[in-house]
């Protein structure tokens, strides 16, 4: 009788758990700290999407905050969404970045880690109609005049901005006297670029392909450190400059969520990652897939804020 009654709670404890976890996802909410259009924008939604085809989670909406490289989002979000176990950020190396340089009030500290998601490397682009075809005649232009090439990419301090500074500092000039101008978004970005408004830019291959194929701009460099077969562009290195940078993004959970809300959220995107729709959307934004969930994704984000940070120091963009 003691057997089966203990038996009977067992069973309704592990039931009342499962329900707690499909009430949590009932309604999934994603705050965006960026703009339409961006990494950020194609992250989550193409994340929600394949959550809701999981069955990890019954609807999804999102909300856009764009500026400061997500931390204004990341606030919002802190603020409003505490203990709730329905909500979701997403979050990268550009946040890592803006929080290292802008010191805000609302960290990542205050967040819960769920799962970093991907790798992506950075493109260099100029207009069609740019006399400049490779990253050497960016060079020569940067050492005649540093503040006469103008740079378009993301926030300051994120991985657009280091890796313009990095490749300043491998070419011999100050990395101070760079002319970057930041944009919230990569849409904004992508619209500065072909305006001619800027002399090059950078963002991640998957917001430039559409130009690149279509022949609206012109890759002259990728980030990443040997050549890469799905990207027909040379690299940094190959080009003489010995700059190599990845970006990451992944999500958090809201503040104050019990364990039991985190593991639901863990599990829902681990469900979503073994989707059709997500693997095709790595695929087509050449996103390269790299899983890490909970504590061992806490752990990342730790030592990716250092790496952020003695690189922010190396370069001159904080003291």
């Amino acid at each position: 009788m003691k057997l089966m009654l203990r038996h009977a709670l067992v069973v309704l404890a592990a039931a009342v758990l499962t329900a707690g976890s499909a009430l949590a996802l009932d309604n999934l909410k994603f705050m965006i700290g960026a703009n339409p259009g961006g990494g950020y924008d194609q992250t989550g939604r193409g994340l929600g999407k394949a959550m809701v085809e999981a069955g990890a989670a019954r609807s999804v909406q999102f909300e856009n905050k764009g500026g400061a490289g997500g931390t204004i989002g990341l606030a919002q979000f802190v603020n409003s969404a505490k203990g709730d176990g329905n909500s979701m950020i997403v979050v990268g190396a550009v946040m890592v970045g803006a929080i290292v340089q802008n010191k805000p009030p609302m960290t990542l500290a205050q967040a819960t880690p769920i799962a970093r998601l991907f790798y992506e490397y950075n493109v260099f682009v100029v207009p069609a109609a740019s006399p400049i075809k490779t990253m050497k005649d960016v060079v020569d232009m940067l050492k005649k005049d540093p503040g006469a090439v103008k740079w378009g990419g993301g926030s300051r301090g994120s991985v657009d901005h280091i890796s313009v500074a990095q490749i300043a500092k491998s070419a011999g000039v100050d990395p101070t006297k760079i002319n970057y101008v930041p944009f919230q978004g990569g849409g904004e970005a992508s619209a500065a670029i072909l305006g001619g408004h800027v002399t090059v830019g950078t963002s991640g291959w998957n917001e430039m392909a559409q130009f690149v194929k279509s022949g609206k701009m012109r890759a002259i460099a990728v980030t990443a450190g040997t050549r890469l077969s799905e990207i027909a562009v040379p690299t940094l290195k190959e080009q003489g400059i010995n700059v190599e940078i990845g970006n990451w993004r992944g999500v958090y959970g809201a503040p104050g969520i019990t364990d039991v809300q985190k593991k639901a959220l863990i599990d829902a995107v681990i469900a979503a990652t073994k989707q059709k729709s997500w693997n095709d959307a790595l695929a087509s934004n050449d996103w390269f897939p790299a899983l890490l969930t909970g504590d061992d994704f806490a752990k990342f984000v730790d030592a990716d804020h250092k790496r952020i940070e003695e690189s922010m120091r190396a370069v001159g963009l904080i003291k």
